[in-house]
């Protein structure tokens, strides 16, 4: 009831000769929409397939090798200090050294 109620409206108040040209525009303007959605959609999978295809990673160039440095050693636990032999000492009849010379200037 209310379709035919708008359908009348719409007749009464463009007129029987104007609601066919209204049709065509409306057509059109779908088909023109629907063919734009479907360029993108299209223009979006190629894109896609076309990245995917066409994009290979480049093996990285040669390089001379680097030398490594050696593995770190790991801290060794530290142990308690033990006693010390007494130090030698100097016999006492043993003669001071001689001091440098004095120097020239």
């Amino acid at each position: 009831m209310e379709i035919g109620l708008i359908l009348l409206l719409v007749l009464l108040v463009f007129g029987a000769k104007r609601i066919p040209e209204i049709a065509r525009g409306l057509g059109k303007g779908l088909r023109e929409f629907k063919d734009a959605t479907k360029d993108v959609q299209r223009e979006l999978t190629v894109d896609a397939n076309n990245r995917n295809t066409s994009y290979r990673p480049q093996p990285p160039a040669q390089a001379a090798p680097q030398p490594q440095a050696p593995p770190a050693q790991p801290a060794q636990p530290v142990q308690p200090a033990q006693a010390a032999p007494p130090a030698a000492q100097p016999a006492p009849d043993a003669a001071p050294a001689d001091p440098p010379p004095p120097a020239a200037g």
